[in-house]
């Protein structure tokens, strides 16, 4: 078929009957083999006006280039947005919101869609004001300008951002219905930047320097003590994510960048690295984000976020619309030690396992997105993800992590979360006993 015939076929389309436009493509009969009832009624012949009909979309002008100078979605998307939750912090200038990860796909998150954590709210910096000064245990203290930052070699890493107290509020047990709730407190971005190491060597680090102090600009001057050899490995001076500078509400015009650590470390509108002999125990890092056990003792300097994963579809903010059939199940999988591996799924509450694909193959510091198709059969379902990292560790069950380290921590909770899938395809935050408990399986 030319290209004449070929735009005649397309133009005539609408008004051919039902069973010849579907005998005309051998592409549109291999839809009916997976797609489930809505292919098959088709191929039955029920009238769908919406394919056979023409349609005002098809029969009138759209928007020129100029009606969205900055684009935006779509209105038909106008529910995948961040939210918070009015009860979690005492001041929304002081609070966090929630990555709508139930509604994406993929493992890179939508700059406007990341969350937001502040501490005294979000800031305007303009990138003429912006300073950035390197002071302390160095040969020659340097103040950087926006400008001398953009002269020096740039690097651009995909890395996962995690609130430690992600899940924090399910220590306790289920309490918020929604993944985006749950594990929200999560983004995946391309970030451009300058590594650390590379300003700290232009200052010249004396060898008694051993930590790094990095503070905020804003109110809050949120600051956290970071190992030197953690600075100087992958640690990034970041003024891009996605693409295009940052947003006010995530740094701009500066941020830093810890792959794989705490996002309380990722200081936001960096204005000073101060080279030090020892950590500086700042608020941020004795009071808050320490890991309060049992006994009322707390363990320290838990930078990093270990292996973690969820099913983001079907989950209470994605329920199963469709009824039996195919289902693509998916979700997330991220480690701050290393590469996803593998990721298993169970449909039973752990009774069972089933490894899911993975889309890709994993990426250190980075979400994974993984899947597994199923023919759900409209039975209730426990359904639950379990990681596996390239050092060999696999996410532990939530009670794993209580049997160690109780109920009293607020941080780095990555134990398994659990949906229970209803048999009219809702679905509800659970929790459930082990298999042992019930006699199944491990």
């Amino acid at each position: 078929m030319d290209e004449k015939e070929r735009d005649s076929a397309v133009s005539h389309a609408p008004l051919m009957g039902r069973r010849g436009f579907l005998r005309a493509g051998a592409s549109v009969g291999a839809l009916a083999v997976g797609a489930g009832a809505g292919v098959k009624a088709m191929a039955e012949g029920t009238p769908d006006p919406l394919i056979t009909e023409m349609q005002p979309w098809a029969s009138q002008w759209g928007d020129g280039v100029d009606a969205t100078p900055y684009g935006l979605p779509i209105r038909f998307e106008g529910d995948v947005i961040r939210r918070n939750v009015s009860w979690l912090t005492a001041d929304v200038v002081s609070s966090i919101n929630f990555t709508p990860i139930h509604a994406l796909d993929g493992t890179i998150t939508p700059t406007g869609c990341a969350f937001e954590r502040h501490h005294s709210g979000a800031i305007e910096l303009a990138k003429e004001d912006y300073r950035l000064m390197i002071n302390g245990l160095v040969d020659t203290p340097l103040v950087f300008t926006y400008e001398d930052l953009e002269r020096f070699p740039r690097v651009n890493r995909t890395l996962f951002l995690e609130c430690a107290a992600n899940s924090g509020m399910e220590w306790a047990g289920a309490q918020l219905n929604g993944v985006q709730f749950t594990q929200g407190m999560i983004h995946n971005m391309q970030y451009s930047g300058i590594p650390l190491r590379t300003l700290l060597e232009e200052a010249g680090v004396k060898p008694e320097g051993k930590w790094i102090y990095v503070e905020g600009a804003d109110a809050s001057s949120n600051g956290r003590s970071i190992p030197l050899e953690k600075a100087m490995d992958d640690c990034i001076v970041a003024i891009k994510a996605n693409g295009e500078a940052l947003r006010k509400e995530h740094g701009y015009p500066a941020r830093l960048c810890v792959p794989g650590w705490e996002g309380n470390m990722w200081v936001k509108w960096l204005r000073r690295v101060e080279v030090t002999s020892e950590p500086v125990q700042s608020r941020e890092e004795t009071s808050k984000y320490t890991d309060t056990l049992a006994d009322g003792t707390s363990r320290k300097w838990t930078w990093v976020m270990d292996a973690k994963s969820v099913i983001t579809s079907p989950s209470p903010q994605m329920p199963i619309r469709h009824g039996k059939g195919p289902l693509v199940i998916t979700g997330l999988a991220w480690s701050g030690n290393g590469a996803i591996t593998q990721v298993d799924v169970t449909l039973d509450g752990g009774k069972t396992w089933k490894v899911a694909r993975l889309a890709e193959p994993g990426v250190a510091m980075a979400l994974t997105r993984f899947y597994l198709e199923i023919d759900w059969d409209g039975s209730e379902m426990f359904l639950q993800s379990r990681a596996h990292d390239e050092t060999g560790y696999v996410q532990p069950t939530k009670d794993q992590l209580r049997a160690i380290r109780g109920e009293n921590s607020v941080y780095h909770n990555n134990g398994i979360q659990t949906w229970w899938i209803k048999a009219t395809g809702e679905a509800e935050n659970v929790e459930i006993s082990s298999p042992a408990d019930r006699g199944g399986a491990g």
